[in-house]
C-alpha cells in the first residue's frame, strides 16, 4: 500500500510545484490560501482516481503488488485519504470569511469572470462539488461503521462511481485555466479520464465480467458447527486456479458476492471446495440457504498466496489459525499430488479446541505422507497458544525464516512483532489483507 500511495502522492505534490515556480507574484496569505485549496483538491481528485482504476481488480497489477488483497487494501486507503483531501479543501474553501476579516483582502485574487456557456457550467461544478462532498463524506463515515450491514453498504458503494463523475465534472471545470498546458494538465487528463472510464465500466457491472463463470452446487458440508463446506463444479469454462488463491462467489444475487479461499488443488476438471465461516448475516447457518444443484457463479482466481513464491532458501514457517487453514489444505492436497519433490516446512495451527476441530484430522491425514511437512498442532484450550517466542525456541532462527500467515488480524501482528524483535534472521512474512471493507 505504502509503496504506491506515497510515490504517487509525491508525483501529484511535485506537478503542483513544478506548476508552482511558473506562478507570478509576491506570496502573500491569500497566495498560500489559493494554493492550499487548488493543492488539496488536487490530490483529493486524483487519489479518488486511482481509487477508481484499482477497483477494476486489475489482474495484471498483482504480480507488482502482491496479490488482490493488496490492491483492494491500496484502494480503500486511497479512498480514505482522497476524502481526508476533499475535507481539507472544503475546510478551505469555508475559510476564506475568516481570513479576509483577519488579514484583510489586500492581495486576494479576483474571480475571472467567464461570459455565456463556460460560465454556467463553472457555476453548476461548484453547485455539485459542494453536493457531493457532503455524500462523500456521509459514505465515508458509513464505511467506517462497521456495524452497518454489509449487503446495504455494498449497494451504496456501488454509488460511487457516479459520486466521482460529480466531482471529476466538479474538478475539470474549476482547474486553472493554465494547467491545461502544463504536464500537471496532462496528467489530470489521464486520471480523470481513467476515474471516469473504469466509473462507467463499474456502473455498467462489467467489473470481473471475463473471469466470472457459472456452476453449481454439487455438495454442501458442516464439519463444524460455524463452518460450511461447499463444493462447486464450474466445468471446463474456469480457467483453474492455484493453491491459496481466492475466488468471489455469489450464492444469491441479492446478497452480492463475497470473496473466499479456495480449499482445494485444481484437479482440471473446474471442481472447486470453499470452506465457508459464519462471520456475517448471510454466512450464519449457510448450509440452510443454499441446496444442492443450486446455480452459483464465481469470479477469479485471485491472489498471491501461492506456495511456489516460497523462498527456497529460507525455511519455511507456515501459520493457519481457524479458517486461515483453508489455502494450507489446498497446499497439502497440491503437495500430495504432485510428482516434484515435497517443499520442507513447519506447520503451525492454531485452534480453539483440538478434540473438537474436525480441520486436525484433515490436517493429520494430509501431513501423514509428506515427511517434508512438521505439523504442529497448538490447542489454546490446553494453554497452547502459539507465540513468537515458541517459534524462536524450535532452534531454526539462525536460518532465516519466511512466514507464511493466514488466520486473525491480530495474531498475525502479535507474531510478526514478535518475530521481528526476537532472533529471527525474517526474511519475509506474507499475509493477505482480507478485509474488503
Amino acid at each position: 500500500m505504502i509503496r504506491i500511495i506515497l510515490p504517487f502522492i509525491a508525483v501529484v505534490s511535485g506537478l503542483w510545484a513544478w506548476n508552482l515556480t511558473d506562478a507570478s507574484g509576491a506570496a502573500s496569505i491569500w497566495s498560500v490560501y489559493d494554493q492550499s485549496l487548488l493543492l488539496s483538491g488536487w490530490l483529493s481528485i486524483a487519489l479518488m482516481s486511482l481509487t477508481m482504476m484499482l477497483a477494476l481488480r486489475p489482474a495484471w497489477l498483482e504480480r507488482p503488488l502482491g496479490g488482490l488483497d493488496q490492491i483492494y487494501r491500496t484502494h480503500k486507503w486511497a479512498g480514505i485519504l482522497a476524502v481526508v483531501f476533499a475535507a481539507a479543501h472544503w475546510l478551505i474553501e469555508m475559510g476564506d470569511d475568516v481570513i479576509e476579516s483577519i488579514f484583510g483582502d489586500a492581495g486576494k485574487q479576483h474571480e475571472t469572470h467567464y461570459s455565456g456557456f463556460i460560465e454556467s457550467m463553472r457555476d453548476a461544478a461548484e453547485d455539485i462539488g459542494e453536493f457531493a462532498i457532503y455524500l462523500l463524506f456521509a459514505m465515508l463515515l458509513i464505511t467506517l461503521w462497521r456495524k452497518f450491514p454489509y449487503k446495504f453498504w455494498r449497494y451504496l458503494h456501488r454509488a460511487m462511481p457516479a459520486l466521482y463523475l460529480l466531482l471529476a465534472f466538479h474538478a475539470a471545470w474549476l482547474t486553472p485555466l493554465q494547467w491545461w498546458q502544463q504536464p500537471i494538465g496532462m496528467l489530470m487528463v489521464i486520471l480523470l479520464t481513467g476515474g471516469s472510464l473504469a466509473s462507467g465500466l463499474s456502473l455498467a457491472g462489467r467489473i470481473g465480467r471475463r473471469r466470472r463463470v457459472q456452476g453449481a452446487i454439487t455438495a454442501i458440508n458442516n464439519p463444524a458447527r460455524d463452518v460450511t463446506e461447499v463444493t462447486c463444479r464450474l466445468g471446463p469454462t474456469w480457467r483453474g486456479h492455484r493453491p491459496g488463491q481466492f475466488a468471489f462467489v455469489t450464492f444469491n444475487t441479492m446478497e452480492g458476492a463475497h470473496p473466499f479461499t479456495i480449499a482445494s488443488a485444481d484437479q482440471g476438471d473446474g471442481t472447486v471446495t470453499f470452506f465457508i465461516k459464519s462471520l456475517g448475516d448471510f454466512t450464519r447457518n449457510l448450509s440452510q440457504k443454499i441446496r444442492v444443484g443450486q446455480t452459483v457463479k464465481v469470479e477469479g482466481p485471485y491472489g498471491r498466496f501461492d506456495f511456489n513464491r516460497r523462498n527456497r532458501k529460507s525455511h519455511q514457517i507456515w501459520i493457519a489459525g481457524g479458517i486461515g487453514v483453508t489455502p494450507f489444505l489446498a497446499w497439502l492436497e497440491a503437495i500430495d499430488t504432485s510428482t516434484a519433490p515435497a517443499p520442507e516446512a513447519d506447520l503451525h495451527y492454531c485452534t480453539r479446541n483440538a478434540d473438537q476441530d474436525p480441520m486436525v484430522q484433515r490436517l493429520r491425514t494430509l501431513c501423514r505422507d509428506l515427511q517434508g511437512i512438521n505439523l504442529q498442532i497448538h490447542d489454546s484450550s490446553k494453554g497452547e497458544a502459539l507465540s513468537a517466542e515458541k517459534l524462536a525456541a524450535g532452534g531454526r532462527s539462525a536460518a532465516g525464516a519466511e512466514v507464511w500467515f493466514c488466520g486473525p488480524a491480530g495474531l498475525g501482528r502479535a507474531i510478526e512483532q514478535g518475530m521481528r524483535a526476537a532472533t529471527f534472521r525474517l526474511s519475509r512474512f506474507h499475509k493477505e489483507a482480507f478485509q474488503f471493507r
